[in-house]
């Protein structure tokens, strides 16, 4: 093992773990979290106050309704939010790095039996993961959707118009991908910033009105609405939900600002503006009943509507341009644990590694927001389909967390039970009032969930079985580098680099090379690419070198799964005195099987076809890839 230069990716990254924020740099990084971290619960008083006296409820705007409801939106936001994930959940970091998936990655071991607890507690992380996918579907439609419709409240003219508009809107966010969001990043956190502290003053001024509205505080109003409208207010918790649907993305956008900054940002600004706008709201109802139907944009006055509109308009587009991030990001990861092919991921920033760009997630982005709009043409109808998804990824955190208080905290059990116990009660009261939705709406993101956590155990275990298989038939090294010394074949001047994922094996394309043209380069570097459970690998472990006889290298390059391997450059950073050439000029060799699907023990034949299907639609853009020099590594099969 050789160490190496840092690179900007790795001084990066290791800067961003190891040095504690503070000053003027704690500050722009709290910014920025505003833009990024707190954008979707942030938009969500557009509608999550309004939906909890949805006529499908049947909860009057009463006095005692509005100030129990809001005693459930406050209680909800300081024990899930502020004490669940921002204080528990966001200690069960990856080495910095957050999300259900670098969760799962946490508890994961190199090798885990089939069939046990730990098994079965990945498989929740993966479902949970792929539920994701279709809250990202829906975030964006839901959120610029209530925005826009603040437009009928300025003047019926627009209503014809907002279904269209919200298209418009969101065909442009989605166009935009491309080009990358550094830029306009720059934007972001300042304008959240007046859209917390526009949102906090509307609700301020009707606090100062109604006063009494404080009362809410008391628990004991949450406690009697539940006692006052029985099993209908326990179905007002599927709307009440919707205040903290952000709280996923919150803990995966760890890793971009730190700790510090978010909780800064949370507590400093975000909390007490949330607070103060649905206070607001509920004041607003005790004195205006009749304004149930909007209470947000009723809060405004009437010749500061329009500007609230396009400032509402403006915080959800980045609201929805921070869970379209996640789904590039959350897709990067899943690659680089081999729950997903290899896709192409183009990086849009060449100072902030987290920018990427992956067209094919964003494309079927676009046409799932734009076809939800078109089906359910009004953010109420979405609020129906909204919360499934979310609610039962916290429960997947709130099991992977009990796991981690376990096993990496060494909690006793006692202790762990009480804890991940009482989140689970809060967390599965939520998840089963949300499950009435699924006939209104709620099965989609269940289907989309369901769909992509096919699609990643089927990859998976494919690989898994593809890789035991092929090792069984494979030549080991050292039997070839005799075969090689017997025979004395014909040296050709160059640098060839075969790669496979079996350091000990023999490349497949080395032996059909050496077949077919009977010679060896100078010098043939065997390479293979392995990825951790771990978010980056420092620069000093990044390469493995060995010498071996007759002219033939063994290289291992490993990555995090936050990394993006890069073949050419990484190899550039070998020392001079273990292998002179030059990355740009070498030959590269990829193995390619073709995958058929039979009856032999291991997964269902639909399975089967299905990892043989997956596995040719990458084969393209494995060998294009190549030829470009930018690497992705490879499948276990070669």
């Amino acid at each position: 093992m050789h160490d190496s230069q840092h690179t900007p990716e790795q001084t990066a990254n290791e800067s961003r773990h190891h040095t504690p924020p503070t000053g003027r740099h704690l500050f722009y990084l709290s910014l920025g979290a505003l833009g990024v971290v707190y954008g979707d619960i942030g938009t969500s008083t557009l509608y999550a106050f309004r939906e909890s006296f949805h006529h499908s409820h049947g909860i009057e705007p009463l006095a005692a309704n509005i100030l129990g409801i809001l005693s459930l939106i406050f209680w909800a936001l300081i024990i899930i939010i502020s004490v669940k994930y921002l204080i528990f959940v966001m200690q069960a970091d990856n080495e910095g790095e957050g999300g259900i998936l670098a969760l799962t990655a946490l508890i994961r071991p190199p090798r885990v039996q089939r069939y046990t607890r730990q098994w079965l507690l990945i498989l929740f992380g993966l479902f949970g993961t792929a539920l994701l996918y279709g809250d990202g579907m829906i975030t964006p439609a839901i959120s610029v959707l209530s925005a826009v419709e603040g437009l009928e409240i300025a003047t019926p003219f627009f209503a014809p118009y907002v279904v269209p508009i919200t298209i418009v809107i969101l065909v442009v966010l989605f166009l935009f991908q491309s080009r990358g969001t550094e830029r306009v990043g720059k934007v972001f956190g300042p304008l959240m910033l007046l859209w917390f502290v526009v949102s906090g003053l509307l609700g301020l001024s009707w606090i100062i009105r109604q006063p009494s509205v404080l009362a809410a505080i008391n628990p004991w109003y949450g406690a009697q609405f539940f006692i006052h409208n029985g099993w209908r207010g326990f179905l007002v918790l599927g709307s009440v939900f919707l205040v903290v649907t952000g709280g996923e993305a919150l803990y995966a956008d760890m890793g971009h600002f730190g700790k510090r900054p978010i909780r800064l940002a949370w507590f400093a600004l975000v909390l007490p503006a949330l607070l103060f706008n649905y206070l607001g709201q509920g004041a607003l109802l005790l004195q205006h009943p009749e304004a149930v139907i909007n209470p947000f944009y009723r809060m405004a006055p009437s010749w500061a509507l329009l500007p609230v509109v396009v400032l509402a308009t403006m915080a959800t587009v980045i609201a929805s341009q921070a869970l379209i991030t996640g789904a590039f990001s959350l897709t990067k990861q899943a690659v680089q644990l081999a729950y997903l092919p290899r896709t192409a991921i183009e990086h849009t920033s060449p100072e902030e590694i987290g920018q990427v760009y992956i067209p094919s997630v964003n494309w079927i982005l676009m046409v799932s927001c734009i076809a939800l709009v078109l089906a359910f043409r009004t953010s109420s109808n979405l609020a129906a389909a909204y919360g499934v998804a979310v609610t039962t990824t916290m429960v997947v955190t709130t099991l992977l967390l009990f796991s981690v208080a376990r096993n990496l905290w060494a909690w006793s059990l006692p202790v762990a039970l009480l804890f991940a116990g009482f989140f689970l009660l809060v967390d599965v009261a939520f998840w089963g009032a949300n499950l009435v939705k699924i006939p209104h709406g709620g099965w989609f993101p269940l289907v989309i969930g369901a769909v992509v956590f096919t699609l990643m155990t089927t990859w998976h275990r494919g690989r898994e079985i593809l890789a035991d298989r092929l090792r069984v038939g494979t030549l080991h090294f050292e039997d070839f580098a005799k075969q090689v010394h017997r025979e004395q074949y014909a040296r050709v001047p160059g640098t060839a680099i075969f790669m496979y994922s079996d350091p000990e094996g023999t490349p497949p394309a080395l032996l059909h090379n050496l077949e077919h043209n009977k010679v060896l380069h100078e010098a043939v570097v065997l390479l293979s690419v392995q990825t951790e459970d771990i978010p980056h690998v420092p620069a000093r472990r990044r390469v493995q070198f060995k010498k071996l006889e007759n002219g033939f290298y063994r290289v291992i390059l490993c990555y995090g799964f936050m990394q993006t391997p890069n073949v050419p450059r990484d190899l550039a950073l070998l020392p001079k005195t273990a292998l002179a050439f030059n990355p740009q000029k070498a030959s590269y060799f990829l193995g390619r099987e073709r995958l058929l699907a039979s009856k032999r023990p291991g997964m269902a034949l639909w399975r089967e076809r299905l990892f043989a299907i997956m596995s040719r639609a990458i084969d393209g853009y494995s060998l294009r890839s190549a030829a470009a020099g930018a690497m992705r590594p490879m499948r276990h099969a070669g």
